[in-house]
């Protein structure tokens, strides 16, 4: 039964499929939930689907947990990231499509400075935006220029392994949490003993991890993460409010030190044709940047990138504006997700 929805959802090009008794399967459909020409599911439907998917240890953790991450596949076929549930007493599924063909960064409709930020040699760049902004798919894309131009040896921590990388020049690692590794704290730890050049951390979300992940970058290796924050300015405090108060002043040079660039993306629904296309705001560690960090100044930040245009750094609403004028998405949509709307609106109307 999952397979032929799943199989079915693939045709709708659909994002994630959602699973509830009650309900038909429901579909995400460039960013809108539809439900799919299937018949309702029962409490029993899921039960069984659920069933079907998991192993016996999976199915004792989540007897207990009452939420449960993993993966599944389809061989031959597709990948799929899965959250099983409860809701109302009844299992629910969440599964999102894991698009497995790596795309080459110039397909992806990115700012041309992201493809340098893969010329570094060291140094701590963040991929930011909320969950489902495309994140997974620009690292994934930075990882393989890299795969295809060095002699390197590459880990990956992730949660769970989405792209699957064959190497290339580099020799790639690829780990999964649960399945290879405990945590991703744990798996960082032990991949500074493993010998690597570039370390992907799919996301900093303790810290631990982000001690881990900043002290990696001071030592001499090019770390790739994940935040979930929507700019620049946010991701640096995000990171320093994760430490006690007697240590952030500390962080902050450490940061101030590391950091390399933040990339942030909102992912829009196209108006030209179908698909989705990214906004980028790019903020590039020059040494005035650097100063700003250091002394608790990120207030700054959104003015530095204004004036360091030319460098390639761009603000959100001015890569939404260009969007927008290249008759890529609707003016509604630019103006939801501007980070400041009534200024985006009258830049617009222009």
């Amino acid at each position: 039964m999952l397979n032929d929805i799943l199989r079915k959802a693939h045709e709708l090009d659909a994002s994630d499929i959602h699973l509830v008794a009650g309900n038909p399967p429901t579909a995400r459909i460039n960013t809108v939930v539809t439900p799919m020409d299937l018949p309702p599911l029962s409490a029993e439907d899921t039960r069984r689907i659920i069933a079907d998917v998991m192993t016996a240890e999976q199915s004792e953790q989540f007897a207990r947990a009452r939420d449960l991450d993993f993966s599944y596949e389809i061989a031959g076929f597709k990948r799929y990231r899965v959250n099983a549930h409860m809701q109302r007493g009844v299992v629910g599924l969440a599964l999102r499509a894991i698009r497995t063909k790596v795309p080459p960064l110039a397909s992806l409709n990115l700012p041309e400075v992201i493809s340098r930020l893969t010329y570094l040699p060291r140094g701590l760049v963040l991929v930011t935006g909320d969950t489902g902004s495309g994140k997974s798919t620009t690292l994934a894309a930075m990882i393989q220029a890299m795969n295809e131009r060095y002699r390197k040896h590459i880990i990956t921590l992730e949660d769970p392994v989405e792209y699957t990388f064959a190497s290339d020049r580099c020799l790639i690692e690829q780990r999964e949490l649960g399945a290879d590794i405990p945590t991703f704290a744990s798996g960082l730890r032990h991949a500074l003993r493993q010998d690597p050049d570039i370390i992907l951390v799919g996301e900093m979300r303790d810290l631990e991890t982000t001690a881990l992940a900043i002290t990696a970058a001071e030592t001499g290796h090019l770390v790739l993460s994940t935040l979930h924050t929507v700019n620049a300015s946010q991701s640096v405090e995000r990171i320093v409010d994760i430490y006690p108060a007697g240590q952030q002043n500390q962080v902050r040079s450490m940061l101030a030190n590391t950091l390399q660039a933040v990339v942030s993306q909102t992912l829009f629904r196209r108006k030209d044709r179908p698909g989705m296309v990214p906004a980028i705001e790019v903020l590039l560690c020059t040494p005035a940047v650097r100063n700003i960090i250091r002394e608790a100044r990120t207030y700054e930040i959104p003015n530095v990138i204004e004036t360091n245009r030319a460098m390639g750094m761009q603000s959100l609403d001015n890569a939404i504006a260009e969007l927008y004028f290249n008759g890529m998405i609707a003016r509604e949509d630019a103006v939801a997700q501007a980070s400041h709307p009534d200024k985006l609106d009258r830049m617009l109307a222009a």
